[in-house]
């Protein structure tokens, strides 16, 4: 099965989300939360679930779509916990306006920018969102 490419964003606003977290941090002391996303291979309902989690996400927050079943979120000025019930609460809201036969299943990883964080490159958020147990 060929990957449909036209969903993917270009590498480099990855590099510049996890910079805006990154500095966010550095120089202003606040936390954000890098959230892996990942759905099952051919998944028909993934790309709907990210352009849903797209249209409610706060301005100051960003989507990165690498493959038609993997997405990263970045949502700014959150701790994890507040990102886990934000996370919840999006997944509540697509499954409340888009009723399924059954449960999306979905996994997530989670990754908190904190100002004592210094390792923020994308191979090692990538590999600490998409390794996590959590993640498929």
């Amino acid at each position: 099965m060929a990957i449909d490419d036209s969903r993917s964003d270009d590498p480099c606003k990855l590099r510049d989300m996890l910079g805006k977290a990154a500095s966010l941090a550095s120089e202003h002391s606040l936390r954000s939360v890098v959230v892996g996303v990942a759905g099952r291979e051919g998944d028909l309902l993934f790309p709907e679930i990210i352009d849903f989690f797209e249209s409610t996400l706060r301005v100051d927050d960003a989507i990165f779509r690498m493959t038609r079943e993997r997405a990263v979120l970045m949502l700014a000025d959150v701790d994890r916990a507040r990102a886990e019930e934000i996370v919840e609460r999006l997944m509540n809201g697509f499954r409340e306006r888009f009723a399924t036969a059954v449960d999306p299943d979905i996994g997530f990883g989670f990754f908190e920018v904190t100002p004592e964080e210094r390792d923020v490159t994308v191979k090692h958020v990538l590999l600490a969102l998409f390794m996590d147990q959590g993640t498929h």
